[in-house]
């Protein structure tokens, strides 16, 4: 009877200790997410392989250390230049558009595309290519034309060089899952309408036979059609389906990296900035057609890799020539 009281104690004791060791890790694990929330991080779950593409947005012109930005729709967006990534500080933290970064995702930052966006990036330097989602704004520095994720950085080859010659092309613009329209304008003839009134619900509902009648059979009803695939496709947010993380390479073709110092309609303006800067290297001046118009584009160059670039371009920008970016060509 003693020993039976004492492994009845032990039991008690056990279960004591194991409801003990559950609160805690309860505490812990609440504790943990408390923690993490204060940190302004957001736990909201999306699946492995969703991604976060925030709500549409396009925005107003915005200025970044002096610089001004203006976003607009671009659905033939095809440009070429040097991509960063961004990760560990950001992961967690809200993007311009409301998402959640994850650094482990398909995402991007661009400084005007409207988002979400989906661009196809290729890496010029080892013809690797890969769809990402471009939910952010930036980058604000040197000049780069796209922020990769972490992930989207490490699938390009990109991640410990830490930037690469790329070109970026819209495969989706303009929200093609959901649409930016423009808030409506009520006309002044119409602002004093007094509202319709509200229609009455009528309920509607099956009487019974009168007494010493049969009731007819119901009729048979002939269930439709399944609806073909055509007919289930919907173009909605929560239908859309996210890039996949897949690399496709494509053929390497030479590249330079050029500074481009500004771009004239006046070709003797272009001509006289292009001898001006034959001490900063070699300068070429080649003519453009932009929406019906001839531009003189002023570049110097080629350059031998992207750090001397930043270099070039940080002296160019020093002298005056706020204009200045680095081009692939």
């Amino acid at each position: 009877m003693a020993k039976l009281k004492q492994k009845s104690g032990l039991i008690v004791l056990v279960t004591t200790a194991l409801l003990l060791a559950g609160c805690s890790e309860v505490s812990l694990i609440s504790y943990g997410a408390k923690k993490y929330r204060a940190a302004g991080k957001d736990t909201a779950a999306v699946g492995p392989n969703e991604i976060d593409r925030g709500s549409p947005k396009l925005g107003n012109p915005y200025q970044v250390n002096g610089i001004w930005y203006y976003p607009k729709v671009d659905n033939a967006y095809d440009e070429t230049g040097i991509a960063s990534w961004y990760g560990e500080p950001f992961h967690g933290r809200r993007t311009a558009n409301g998402a959640v970064y994850d650094m482990h995702k398909m995402t991007a930052a661009h400084k005007t595309l409207p988002l979400p966006t989906d661009v196809r990036v290729t890496n010029l330097e080892n013809g690797r290519s890969i769809i990402v989602t471009v939910n952010d704004r930036g980058p604000f520095a040197h000049s780069r034309i796209i922020d990769l994720s972490y992930r989207s950085a490490q699938m390009l080859g990109m991640v410990q060089k830490g930037t690469a010659k790329v070109r970026v092309q819209v495969i989706n613009g303009g929200n093609a899952d959901q649409t930016i329209v423009a808030k409506p304008e009520t006309p002044l003839t119409e602002k004093n309408n007094v509202a319709a009134a509200p229609q009455a619900v009528v309920v509607a509902d099956t009487l019974a036979p009168p007494e010493g009648v049969k009731s007819a059979p119901a009729p048979k009803i002939e269930p439709l059609p399944a609806p073909t695939v055509a007919e289930t496709q919907v173009t909605s947010a929560s239908a859309y389906s996210s890039p996949t993380p897949t690399v496709s390479v494509e053929p390497i073709t030479h590249s330079d990296i050029f500074i481009q110092a500004g771009a004239f309609i006046d070709f003797n303006n272009a001509n006289i900035l292009s001898a001006r800067l034959s001490s900063m290297g070699p300068t070429k001046v080649s003519q453009v057609l932009v929406n019906g118009q001839d531009f003189y584009r002023v570049r110097v160059g080629p350059v031998q890799d992207i750090d001397k670039a930043d270099q070039l371009l940080a002296d160019l920008i020093n002298q005056g020539h706020t204009e200045a970016r680095i081009v692939i060509e």
